[in-house]
């Protein structure tokens, strides 16, 4: 018997509200219309639909579609409306508009301060600017980074400081392909930094904390000492902290990049999953007093309030909104006895959450988060029916293997476009890890409710450290498996949208047996394919000189076609946070690999010829030279602070380019740009502008 599918549209009926709201926060965040605009046609939109509703019936008839279109036209200028208000640059007191370089800054610390290798950092909220005698109120956010020293311990959640130092305005690296971070604190009202040392800043006396905060933090924070005090080894302690409430600090890297890489790392990463689990284990504590009126009549407040409680400790990131506005929806609608469409509480979770803020849309977290969900329930009854099995134990272990399939197929092409990357052994991961990681967390709400039972506490610790090292044992082991990681894929917007459409195809195609699907699914495939092998063409003919920005390194690539030779520290050629953070992307968007020796490259003592550049790399003192003539050179890079003076370089090369790495101390760097500047020298600064990208065809 043929699965029937869910009816779209009648089934989420708040898709309709969606659709067109998202356009509008697309529209006016890469197409930026003035506010005055977006009024304007919101006002003959809104005049047009009133007349409408007034005018005569036939003409209602016959313009049908009219009413239809006007209601999109507004849903798409209240999202539009609603994301220019949410960008905190747009308020009419946004410290930008009134913030001197002289200025007095007063503070309030948002959070407590997280602990970095050389430094403190804490998100702080700008209260007042201005001169000794006059202070203007301001919105906006800026990070905070203080040099570490005892006086730090001052410092907390609500502490006030004030200071006078530049802000710094936030800057991304400028690498290919790197995070782009700038957008990412934009996104979050944050523009600017400032890096402060003992006696740069003041403590004021008062603290400006808001109640519930403070208690949410306080809670945090004693969640944190139980499992410091009861939970042994370190890496099981940081695994403890973020499973429960997503504290990240303590995590090790190494762990993470584990989960990451085994396809797991959802479980660390508080989701959905940590949400449900809590929902079903309150409506099973609630069962046996399902007789007493009272207690039924609490349960709704109850499991609402305990959901946000653990929500909002935890962090609130999207995907724990997600699974928190989607269960109180579903908590009120049984509490009044009816049943909602699961597909249209979904939709209206979404609709919800970008109104609380329209950036969520760029969230990777809020996008996986649906994607995977929407997955479940659109395939996972066709797959879970693919096969009947008696056996109670093997349809369990099939249910989740259902789960995790279905999943996986909305889930990977966003996936591969963000973190270009596929676990290959995600399926047997996930069916030990999903199991292994909710029985900790359960132990883990058990332990924080028997805390103060030492007895019992101390023995719930031990069972949790020995279940937290077997899974993590686990990881690891599945992590070092030959061919865990198919790595290194690159696919561009153009791309991932043709394999959603490919997807979608020949989804209604094997759901709905309709054959006509079968052939946009194939056509949407070809051109996948067509655009992925045009794009490995382009990287075959390509040749560059990237010198990157990784601050206090050198590091230099020379790609030819899909080939690539790197001239920097040795650090930087081992697997780590430096060479995944700075040179990963890169080479993953440029689609090149490390080699040894490449026929196109031709070096001798830092002098290298790529295609038609000769570049000159002087990274120590040079010895005076006199020549008749001039060495020439496309592209000369100083490194690692020589000892030298642009102009006695200058009477020895003649060079259109010049470019200062990140190695190099910012004074030389300057001193250097003002020589070049007198000289009528091209220079490029890569601390200050990003890395520096020179074609060589």
């Amino acid at each position: 018997m043929p699965f029937k599918p869910v009816p779209i549209w009648k089934e989420m009926p708040f898709l309709r509200l969606v659709i067109p709201f998202i356009a509008g926060i697309i529209v006016q965040w890469y197409l930026q219309p003035p506010i005055i605009v977006t009024a304007i046609f919101s006002a003959c939109a809104m005049l047009t639909y009133i007349l409408f509703q007034f005018s005569k019936r036939f003409i209602q008839f016959r313009l049908y579609w009219l009413n239809g279109a006007i209601i999109n036209l507004l849903l798409l200028l209240f999202g539009a409306s609603l994301t220019y208000y949410a960008d905190t640059a747009h308020q009419p007191d946004y410290i930008g508009k009134y913030y001197r370089p002289e200025n007095i800054i007063i503070a309030t610390l948002q959070e407590p301060l997280s602990e970095k290798d050389k430094s403190c950092k804490a998100l702080a909220r700008v209260d007042f600017v201005g001169a000794d005698t006059s202070l203007r109120r301001v919105k906006g956010a800026v990070l905070l980074y203080f040099k570490k020293d005892s006086s730090l311990l001052r410092l907390g959640y609500g502490a006030q400081i004030v200071f006078k130092k530049i802000l710094q305005p936030i800057k991304n690296s400028g690498n290919p392909g790197a995070f782009d971070y700038v957008r990412y604190c934009s996104f979050q009202g944050i523009y600017h930094q400032v890096f402060l040392e003992p006696g740069e800043f003041a403590v004021v006396p008062q603290k400006n904390e808001n109640l519930v905060k403070k208690f949410l933090l306080a809670l945090r924070e004693k969640t944190l000492n139980i499992f410091r005090k009861y939970v042994a080894g370190n890496k099981e302690k940081g695994f403890a902290e973020a499973l429960l409430i997503g504290y990240k600090d303590d995590l090790d890297k190494g762990l993470v990049q584990a989960y990451t890489n085994t396809g797991v790392v959802h479980i660390i990463a508080i989701s959905g999953m940590q949400l449900a689990l809590i929902y079903g284990s309150l409506l099973i504590a609630f069962k046996p007093f399902s007789k007493f009126r009272v207690i039924r009549a609490m349960e709704p407040v109850i499991v609402i309030s305990t959901l946000w409680l653990f929500s909002l400790m935890s962090g609130a990131s999207a995907s724990v909104l997600r699974a928190a506005v989607m269960l109180t929806i579903v908590v009120i609608g049984e509490s009044f006895s009816k049943k909602k469409s699961i597909y249209n509480t979904l939709a209206a979770s979404a609709f919800l959450l970008l109104c609380y803020d329209p950036f969520l849309l760029w969230d990777v977290g809020f996008q996986l988060s649906y994607f995977a969900v929407l997955s479940i329930l659109i395939f996972m009854k066709p797959v879970y029916h693919l096969f009947y099995i008696q056996n109670k134990i093997l349809d369990l272990i099939w249910q989740l293997t259902a789960v995790t399939l279905s999943a996986q197929v909305l889930t990977t092409p966003v996936s591969i476009f963000y973190f270009h990357q596929f676990p290959n052994y995600f399926l047997l991961t996930n069916l030990i890890a999903v199991p292994l990681s909710s029985l900790i967390l359960f132990g883990e709400i058990f332990l924080f409710a028997t805390s103060l039972i030492p007895v019992i506490a101390k023995i719930a610790g031990g069972i949790i450290s020995k279940l937290i090292w077997l899974l993590n044992s686990f990881i690891e082991h599945m992590e070092a498996m030959p061919k865990s990681l198919w790595d290194n894929l690159q696919i561009n917007t153009w791309q991932l949208m043709l394999l959603y459409a490919c997807i979608i195809a020949f989804a209604i195609w094997f759901l709905q047996k309709k054959k006509n699907y079968s052939f946009i699914g194939l056509c949407a495939l070809l051109a996948f394919v067509s655009l992925r092998s045009f794009s490995f063409w382009q990287a075959s003919q390509q040749k560059k000189i990237i010198v990157f920005n990784v601050p206090k390194h050198q590091a230099i690539d020379f790609i030819s076609g899909r080939n690539d030779v790197f001239k920097g520290d040795a650090i930087l050629m081992e697997e780590g946070f430096l060479r995944n953070f700075h040179l990963k992307p890169s080479r993953v968007m440029h689609r090149v690999s490390e080699t040894g020796p490449m026929p196109d490259l031709k070096r001798g003592y830092n002098l290298f010829l790529l295609g038609r550049k000769r570049v000159v790399v002087i990274d120590q003192g040079m010895p005076l030279l006199e020549a008749k003539t001039k060495i020439k050179a496309d592209l000369i890079i100083i490194s690692k602070n020589p000892l030298l003076k642009i102009e006695d370089l200058a009477k020895i090369f003649e060079c259109r380019q010049w470019v200062f790495d990140a190695s190099s101390a910012n004074w030389k760097i300057e001193n250097w740009k003002n020589e070049a500047a007198r000289l009528g020298l091209s220079c490029h600064d890569v601390a200050e502008k990003g890395a520096f990208v020179m074609n060589a065809d």
